[in-house]
């Protein structure tokens, strides 16, 4: 869901004052994005990919869960499911500056937003890797910006196929590891 303030865009400071109800709001432009609370599925792969990514981080990189903001203007808010970031980048409060790899989790009210709105944004911000967690196909979709800023396609893997990043670190993923016992399940 988005919404635009009446009048003017939303900023930063306006986030201050949004109720504590369980959904996660950013902004993009200065458009407020409002997203429901996540599901255990969705949060079962956030917290299996941040394990991946926390237990291969080196010295002076750490990998957080949402919501920690990344807060590049005030008028851009994102929360990414799963980011890595340069430790020496974060302030007490939010990561300002783009973060190395945003990986969001789709779940069906936020997929469109994530695939297009976040993506573009990602992609103005710089950051280097956005990764994209399908967990109801068990599929992860990779971009990484090419030589002119812009984000490229250079992994789609499914199922038991393995994607071995390289960015921002080496780090072996399987989606269909990503639900543990869920997958039979799913």
């Amino acid at each position: 869901m988005t919404h635009k303030a009446s009048g003017r865009p939303y900023t930063v400071e306006d986030l201050e004052g949004m109720p504590d109800d369980g959904h996660r709001y950013e902004l993009i432009d200065g458009v407020l994005i409002v997203s429901p609370a996540p599901v255990p599925k969705h949060q079962k792969v956030v917290g299996e990919i941040f394990m991946l990514l926390h237990r291969a981080c080196p010295t002076g990189l750490s990998a957080f869960t949402a919501p920690l903001s990344v807060r590049p203007s005030s008028s851009t808010e994102l929360q990414p499911d799963v980011l890595v970031a340069r430790d020496e980048d974060l302030t007490e409060k939010d990561l300002p500056v783009a973060p190395l790899l945003a990986v969001e989790v789709l779940s069906p009210s936020t997929a469109l937003n994530d695939l297009n709105n976040k993506k573009a944004a990602y992609e103005r911000m710089g950051v280097p890797g956005y990764w994209v967690v399908d967990p109801h196909e068990l599929k992860l979709i990779v971009f990484e910006l090419d030589v002119r800023g812009c984000y490229e396609l250079v992994a789609e893997v499914k199922g038991e196929d393995a994607f071995e990043a390289t960015l921002p670190f080496p780090v072996r993923i399987v989606p269909a590891t990503l639900l543990g016992t869920w997958f039979d399940r799913a």
